[in-house]
């Protein structure tokens, strides 16, 4: 079977918005003490879980606190127009028009999302799911501004979205069940396992000469392997999404 493709039609005439993988890497993570932050695969996996579009003019927001679209103040600060952000909806949101037509085989849907582990000050992603496989309209992405009357900048090449195809359907599909944990033995077994090993080693790591001090931090997880030893059916430590090719 052959690979989903997901297209990205370009128009003439519109902001050099670019696309590419998102990264492992965040400067926030980068400054924490021995870069510990990146000890959370969880976290390091959701960075690299989409593709990015990339701001391609500095812009200058400021919202004065008002309900309506002229209380949102948009100054483009670098390029040359067309301009890619406004004020569209008043609320405190200013608009960044992405300039591609995105294209999923049928069945899936596009969430566009804020860049995961991206963090904003004064600012807040708005998320959409949009039907991409069917839509001939662009998408948008809004930014929801929450310091009124504070200068919020959006710099060249800060990606403003993620976008990352779902499966329609998928989620609905899905039967939640809530069960006590007591019910699967081995599983509660394994966990408890977990449980108190951790907590053994968050005591010994603050005898600073003791051997979970040396070690630092627990791996298991970051191998793959269950703190008894047993390893998972299959694990990943990172994403390697493939750039979008220029056919043009």
């Amino acid at each position: 079977m052959d690979d989903p493709v997901l297209i990205a039609y370009s128009f003439e005439g519109a902001p050099p918005m670019r696309l590419a993988p998102a990264g492992r890497e965040r400067a926030w993570m980068n400054a924490t003490p021995r870069r510990f932050a990146y000890r959370c695969l969880p976290m390091v996996m959701a960075n690299q879980a989409g593709w990015f579009v990339l701001n391609s003019h500095r812009v200058c927001v400021v919202w004065t606190g008002g309900d309506g679209r002229d209380s949102v103040l948009v100054w483009h600060l670098s390029g040359e127009p067309p301009w890619p952000a406004i004020s569209n909806f008043g609320q405190g949101i200013v608009t960044f028009g992405i300039p591609f037509l995105f294209r999923t085989p049928p069945g899936y849907n596009l969430l566009v999302r804020g860049p995961a582990n991206w963090p904003k000050d004064g600012a807040c992603p708005l998320e959409g799911v949009i039907e991409t496989d069917w839509t001939t309209a662009t998408a948008n992405m809004n930014w929801k501004i929450t310091r009124p009357n504070v200068p919020i900048v959006f710099d060249v090449d800060d990606p403003l979205c993620m976008v990352v195809p779902q499966r329609r359907g998928e989620l609905e599909a899905f039967e939640p069940r809530l069960q006590p944990l007591v019910e699967e033995e081995a599983l509660a077994q394994s966990h408890e396992h977990w449980a108190i090993s951790r907590a053994d080693f968050l005591d010994a790591i603050k005898q600073p000469h003791s051997e979970a001090a040396q070690q630092g931090w627990q791996k298991h997880y970051m191998r793959g392997v269950t703190s008894e030893g047993q390893p998972a059916p299959a694990h990943q430590t990172r994403l390697a999404l493939r750039p979008f090719n220029d056919e043009t």
